[in-house]
């Protein structure tokens, strides 16, 4: 823990007196501190000036990182019949219906994402307190309900990052590794800043996005000038 404790604190001296400085900048201070001895992931928070307890406030999307998350993505698709072969033949790792539904209720929630064709959307509705809380309930909004379940399977597993505003109006997501090159990492920060900026709800009233931070799994972290962020 003392090594953890003085890696931390060079990386927080690093920091001082920094903020609100440019995507570039940013991933360039963050990168050169994810000193850590995993491949650190680089992490992307925002916060809103909205209330997601209001249904015209709520902030949901997806976006396709340019250079995907370096995550290996595992996903779950409800399907029958030919659906399901298109399913399996797509990539993914787990397919079923009712079998599928079973095993989530006892406990089998070994996935990233879940997708289901239209049909299917009466069995997974039964999963909505266990899917819904974790944020893997299929949504026609973000492309996880439909029938084009090749080329939803491949966004997922390409790098495809679903955001949804939490409690106090937060939305967190991964959007790298600190392997990656910085403009790699700076590309998919400006996708996503682009695409949750896009996502204003009609609700929203005055500073739609109050501030915006950028951190790797073990690192502090550092806020973005919005102006100029929202400005590319």
């Amino acid at each position: 823990m003392a090594n953890v404790g003085k890696r931390f604190a060079a990386a927080k001296a690093a920091f001082e007196g920094k903020s609100e400085v440019s995507v570039e900048d940013a991933v360039a201070l963050v990168k050169a501190n994810a000193t850590a001895k995993f491949d650190e992931t680089v992490d992307i928070v925002f916060a809103l000036g909205v209330d997601p307890r209001h249904a015209d406030q709520m902030v949901r999307g997806v976006v396709a990182l340019p250079n995907g998350t370096g995550k290996t993505v595992r996903v779950a698709v409800f399907a029958r019949d030919a659906k399901a072969e298109e399913a399996k033949a797509a990539g993914a790792d787990i397919v079923g219906a009712e079998d599928l539904m079973e095993s989530i209720q006892g406990g089998n929630l070994d996935f990233d994402r879940c997708i289901a064709t239209p049909d299917m959307m009466p069995i997974v509705g039964r999963l909505g307190k266990i899917l819904g809380p974790r944020n893997l309930m299929p949504n026609p909004r973000v492309g996880t309900v439909t029938m084009d379940i090749k080329a939803a399977v491949e966004a997922a597993k390409g790098g495809e990052v679903q955001f949804k505003a939490e409690k106090a109006g937060v939305v967190h997501a991964g959007i790298g590794k600190a392997s990656f090159d910085e403009a790699a990492l700076a590309e998919n920060v400006k996708s996503i800043i682009n695409a949750v900026n896009k996502a204003r709800p009609s609700g929203a009233k005055g500073t739609y996005i109050k501030k915006i931070a950028l951190s790797s799994t073990m690192g502090p972290g550092v806020t973005l000038d919005i102006a100029a962020a929202t400005a590319e």
